[in-house]
């Protein structure tokens, strides 16, 4: 993702970002409603996000948005190198950062869940953000009955998410055309997180992921992606610095 600068010397990073001796800054990881005393409790129209472009955490968390219906009660700021617009939404985020960390001076990792109430980021660790959407703040939305977190498919949807934070190797293919030979879904007849991941690392890879796996020896994995393809959260308006991979959702039948 292409550095997004303001006026200040400061820069915006993906999630857990490496420093330049190799290090990982410690990522903010409070929670929505795992304490009521910590006041970061579930209510509509509290919490924002700030997203980037380019980014595969972003949309994911931007897909789940859309499936969760939750675009009216959280909020989003989308920074985008070059927009106008970027220099004061760098300067907001930059205020939650420094209302969390006193005389904060560090990157400002994005995705971040930010409380509109007290000025603090609540998060910036992706698998947290993704869980407290699908677990607390589900409610408020307009999306489906069924979740995208179910507590019976929560071991399911996390082995499968471990799985796709590594390379997208063939035995890995494999694996997912075997389960999408039995199954509409990853999880199973829903869509549920698990799908957000693939949909993500297949179709909307980082710039270092891009494969070269011909899609036609995993028929049933591409026929999922197309099923995801007519979904429309997943062909959310989420600007990219990197063209989708169209081999898996524009491949022939």
């Amino acid at each position: 993702m292409p550095e997004i600068t303001s006026q200040r010397p400061r820069h915006v990073v993906l999630e857990e970002p490496r420093s330049p001796h190799g290090t990982r800054p410690a990522p903010i990881r409070s929670r929505i409603g795992a304490d009521l005393a910590g006041g970061f409790y579930p209510a509509p129209h509290r919490y924002h996000l700030y997203l980037s472009a380019g980014c595969p955490h972003s949309l994911r968390v931007s897909i789940t948005l859309d499936l969760l219906g939750l675009r009216d009660s959280v909020t989003t700021t989308l920074l985008a190198p070059d927009a106008p617009e970027s220099s004061a939404a760098l300067d907001a985020l930059h205020r939650c950062y420094e209302a969390t960390e006193h005389h904060f001076d560090g990157p400002l990792t994005v995705p971040a869940l930010c409380d509109r109430w007290s000025g603090h980021v609540v998060s910036n660790h992706t698998p947290d953000i993704l869980r407290d959407l699908a677990c607390r703040l589900a409610a408020h939305g307009s999306g489906p009955l069924h979740p995208l977190r179910p507590p019976s498919q929560a071991t399911r949807i996390d082995s499968w998410h471990d799985l796709l934070a590594g390379p997208l190797s063939p035995a890995t293919l494999d694996r997912l055309d075997s389960r999408l030979a039995a199954h509409l879904y990853l999880a199973g007849d829903e869509l549920s997180a698990a799908d957000v991941d693939v949909w993500a690392k297949l179709v909307h890879p980082a710039p270092d992921e891009v494969g070269a796996e011909p899609t036609h020896a995993y028929p049933h994995l591409r026929a999922y992606v197309r099923r995801l393809h007519d979904h429309p959260a997943f062909r959310t308006h989420h600007p990219r610095t990197v063209a989708p991979d169209r081999r898996w959702s524009d491949a022939p039948a």
